[in-house]
């Protein structure tokens, strides 16, 4: 509901009494984050040496004593090595600076620094703010090489290399807002040096060589918004393509429990829920209607993706040597039961089937048959990394299976060719003779009765990727019908608000003032949407101040511990950038935090 906003308004900030100090006011400082720059190939992110440089003038300091160990010419090239646990620095074979603790640093005011011999693609890998040579904890003789840099410079090269331009400036939005969760809340904190890595592992991040305008734009028209549910910043996951329909996290991804145990299926999360694209679309936990779904082309947000259907077959001993060779390497993960440690105890396969799958048809589990052992291999990514053809994982598990085996005559006749798996619709299609022998032949194969031999295996799939949250394929075909940033996202992201990110201030030993720019448009954010700034004032605040787009206001706040309370500025806003400035009064009893934040877009509830 609208809250009050205590009429003290100016028309003109300079009529306050307090704008001069208003107008001194800078802006924050950016987010910095801590990005782990990986080898060529991404496998690795611990090195013994490295080679820096940058296109301008630089220097390189000890961030241990802050002593400057050189300044450096444009593409003069230093090379860090470690021993004994301390960096050596050398240019040109010369020794510049020895025993040095570090980290190391390399800071170019006017350019962009560089690894040398390191491309992203195709181009030098060039980036914006500092790299630091770390050592890591623990390892002896090994270091990291870090970006440290602000979010919104990050978010520059990520974006255009997570999603392509071509998708559109509503989709680029809607994917810089999520990149922008995502580092701020990353799913998994593994690392010690770094914050996130450079890599699919995390998201895709190649520097300021491979910044493009659109992408610039998306992510300067989105600053400072995020994706928040119960007003705390959501888990932004995506991939290229969930096929039409997303799955709940739970369903794709375990969770770390504190006895070092991975449970899967992982906790829920609220906000991940799968979600079909068209709301007609059934469940498609059972093997029916995910055969249905997944060997068909219905009308999805997915269509124009290369991914959205695809298929994989194996001849019989190729798929035989492929399990042989990934049951063994996947059992490692903990998630193939039992464990397969010598592919001589494989056997000879007989059958496959899904276990368990997730609403949009998932597979969770699977168990692969075989005339000595059943294996069950559980989770979306293992799964994938099982069935490997070509020695490529499958795109994705939505997947179903057909088999084509040979089954004998009955009268000593040469054998003929059976499917197994048809949908039970196309089943009714054929003979009763036809139906009564691929019962008879699946019977078999399931007791081990060698009576039917398995000759091919097909998987019939959908989707690239683990398939929950937001789909990149659907959010571009999505901007292509006219659909804002904030609806892309709300479709993918159950019960989920469009914000700016939260500030919290507090007085006296704290920030007491903030400043906040953000876009906006009545398009972005529907004609009749309203955008509240939500105060969560749980202590001793009665009053602040607020200015927003030069329009100074007195807010009077009521202490509540389990509400926010909400202010309706939409009159005040202007469409393109909008300024918010927020001033907590001076006490030396107001110790405890506010935290404020503008809601543009309020959750949706189905």
């Amino acid at each position: 509901m609208l809250k009050r906003i205590f009429l003290l308004l100016c028309v003109l900030i300079l009529s306050s009494g307090f704008s001069a100090e208003v107008f001194a006011v800078p802006a924050l400082d950016g987010t910095i984050v801590k990005v782990g720059i990986s080898s060529q190939d991404f496998s690795e992110y611990y090195f013994t040496q490295t080679s820096l440089s940058a296109t301008d003038s630089y220097t390189l300091t000890d961030k241990a004593t802050n002593k400057i160990l050189g300044s450096f010419n444009a593409d003069e090239v230093v090379q860090i090595d470690i021993k004994n646990n301390l960096f050596i620095v050398t240019k040109d074979g010369t020794e510049i600076a020895a025993d040095i603790q570090g980290p190391v640093e390399i800071d170019s005011q006017n350019g962009f620094v560089t690894v040398a011999n390191l491309k992203r693609a195709g181009k030098p890998a060039h980036y914006r703010g500092t790299i630091q040579v770390t050592k890591v904890p623990k390892k002896d003789n090994l270091f990291n090489v870090i970006n440290v840099i602000d979010v919104e410079s990050y978010l520059r090269g990520v974006v255009p290399n997570e999603m392509p331009v071509r998708f559109g400036m509503e989709a680029l939005k809607a994917q810089a807002i999520l990149a922008r969760n995502y580092v701020l809340k990353p799913r998994e904190k593994n690392y010690h040096n770094y914050d996130v890595c450079d890599s699919v592992a995390c998201q895709v991040y190649f520097g300021a060589n491979t910044e493009n305008e659109l992408s610039d734009t998306a992510i300067k028209e989105t600053e400072n918004i995020v994706a928040m549910q119960n007003n705390e910043l959501i888990l932004a996951l995506y991939s290229s393509t969930a096929g039409g329909y997303t799955e709940s996290y739970e369903n794709a991804f375990s969770t770390d429990m504190a006895n070092g145990i991975k449970m899967f299926p992982g906790v829920s999360k609220p906000f991940l829920k799968g979600v079909p694209d068209n709301k007609d679309t059934p469940l498609l936990s059972d093997e029916k209607a995910a055969r249905k779904f997944y060997t068909s082309e219905p009308e999805t947000f997915d269509n124009n993706s290369p991914y959205f259907r695809w298929v994989r077959e194996w001849d019989i001993k190729e798929l035989e040597d492929v399990l042989k060779k990934t049951l063994v390497t996947q059992s490692a993960t903990g998630f193939v039961k039992p464990r397969l440690e010598n592919p001589d105890n494989f056997g000879t396969l007989k059958d496959i089937k899904v276990v368990k799958r997730g609403v949009s048809g998932k597979a969770m589990s699977i168990n692969v048959i075989t005339d000595k052992n059943v294996f069950n291999v559980q989770k979306e990514l293992v799964i994938r990394r099982t069935f490997k053809k070509d020695n490529k994982a499958l795109p994705s598990a939505n997947i179903v299976f057909d088999f084509e085996k040979i089954k004998p005559d009955k009268h000593d006749k040469p054998g003929r060719l059976v499917w197994s798996n048809w949908d039970d619709d196309e089943q009714e299609t054929e003979n009763k003779e036809n139906k009564e022998d691929k019962k008879n032949t699946t019977d078999k194969t399931k007791s081990g009765d060698e009576a039917a031999t398995v000759t091919k295996v097909v998987v019939h799939g959908g989707g690239y990727g683990h398939g929950v949250g937001m789909s990149q394929f659907g959010a571009g075909d999505m901007n292509d019908k006219g659909y804002s940033y904030a609806e892309i996202i709300q479709h993918y992201f159950a019960d989920t608000s469009i914000t700016t990110n939260p500030v919290t201030l507090s007085c006296p030993d704290g920030r007491d003032t903030a400043v906040q720019v953000f876009y906006t448009s009545k398009k972005e954010r529907g004609k009749n949407t309203k955008v509240y700034l939500v105060a969560e004032n749980k202590f001793q605040f009665t009053t602040m101040t607020v200015v927003i787009n030069g329009q100074e206001f007195k807010l009077e706040l009521v202490p509540q511990l389990f509400k926010a309370e909400k202010f309706d500025i939409t009159e005040y806003l202007v469409d393109g950038e909008n300024r918010i400035t927020y001033l907590l009064p001076y006490s030396e009893a107001h110790k405890k935090p506010v935290r404020l934040f503008v809601e543009l877009n309020e959750a949706k509830h189905d």
